[in-house]
């Protein structure tokens, strides 16, 4: 990445062309399992954010199988040559984003922060995109474009997330994100194409994926974010966990550091009264090694999985409200085919 840092700007939308939306969703499903990210490329106009290209980053098991003979690819060269092979043939090449593949929700993480805040330092204006294939899979496209917000960047700066420093800065869970609206934008051509082609399909018997929204079996998909959700929560809760022992050790060294200052009070006070030199107490403490301070544990990862169980909330949410719409829509049609039979 260009290290010049730019004065960041809103964005207010982002558009995403057609061929760019399709290269994402190819790229990802074709990866499934894995997790795959890839360089966004396009302009910046005002508020928006034009995305009109983008390439991948190869994983180590497309290096494999296309037999290449470089072992380890390095990021940066590999970025740098295909922003030199696109000006060569007078394409965007300016970058101003990447896009990353997620399984049911669960992108946040202390890498993409740090990925995300590499980007919006270095080049202002920039955006996340996460697809989602599996929720996809049942209707919706779960394509998302995320960035950091101001708060979260002025924090995140200071490197030092303990529990002090996180309430002096008021920064919540939901100040980590935020999230940008999504258009996608197509040629007058390419409209003109998918009306032709959906004249020729609707003359033609429809096929069965022409009804996968229509699928009611969305119970595997809420077990599973159900099952993310309860992971995420235990998770949380070891975390907590942790800043309770962190606070009874400092309640117990405060607790000990006090009876020594009593003893050694009362002891200062008998050698004054027999003429004797003053203990120094402060001193004493100081250097005393089991008095040492104890280093207070970093909150990044609990405001992490905070935001991450805000989000597994919502995707419970939506799909809920996607089955009980199904469920009535379907409760609805047998109603209505009950009446024919009736009066047939």
């Amino acid at each position: 990445l260009p290290m010049t840092t730019r004065t960041e700007e809103r964005i207010e939308e982002v558009q995403l062309e057609g061929l760019v939306a399709l290269k994402i969703i190819k790229h990802c499903k074709e990866s499934l399992p894995n997790i795959v990210t890839g360089v966004l490329l396009g302009l910046d106009v005002g508020t928006t954010l034009e995305v009109t290209n983008c390439f991948l980053f190869p994983s180590e098991s497309e290096e494999d199988d296309e037999n290449k003979e470089v072992d380890e690819v390095d990021g940066d060269s590999y970025q740098l040559d295909m922003m030199r092979c696109l000006r060569d043939v007078n394409a965007d090449s300016n970058i101003i984003g990447w896009y990353q593949s997620t399984y049911l929700g669960s992108f946040l993480s202390e890498s993409v922060i740090e990925n995300q805040f590499e980007y919006q330092e270095n080049l202002g204006k920039c955006v996340c995109i996460v697809y989602d294939p599996l929720r996809s899979a049942i209707g919706n496209l779960a394509l998302r474009a995320f960035r950091l917000t101001s708060a979260f960047i002025a924090f995140y700066k200071r490197g030092d997330f303990t529990e002090a420093k996180l309430l002096q800065a008021g920064v919540r869970f939901q100040d980590i994100l935020e999230e940008v609206p999504i258009r996608v934008h197509n040629s007058e051509l390419s409209k003109a194409f998918l009306y032709d082609l959906d004249a020729e399909r609707s003359l033609a018997d429809p096929s069965r994926t022409e009804f996968d929204a229509l699928e009611l079996a969305s119970g595997p998909m809420l077990e599973k974010s159900l099952e993310f959700l309860i992971e995420t929560v235990d998770e949380l809760s070891a975390e907590q966990l942790k800043f309770q022992n962190f606070q009874r050790s400092l309640q117990k060294q405060y607790s000990q550091q006090n009876q020594h200052l009593q003893k050694r009070k009362l002891e200062n006070q008998n050698r004054k009264l027999n003429g004797l030199e003053e203990l120094d107490i402060e001193e004493e403490i100081k250097q005393h090694p089991l008095w040492k301070p104890i280093a207070p544990p970093q909150r990044l990862e609990s405001l992490l999985m905070a935001n991450q169980i805000n989000n597994y909330c919502e995707q419970l949410n939506d799909l809920a409200i996607q089955s009980f719409s199904k469920l009535y829509l379907v409760d609805a049609i047998r109603d209505g085919q009950d009446v024919h039979n009736e009066r047939s």
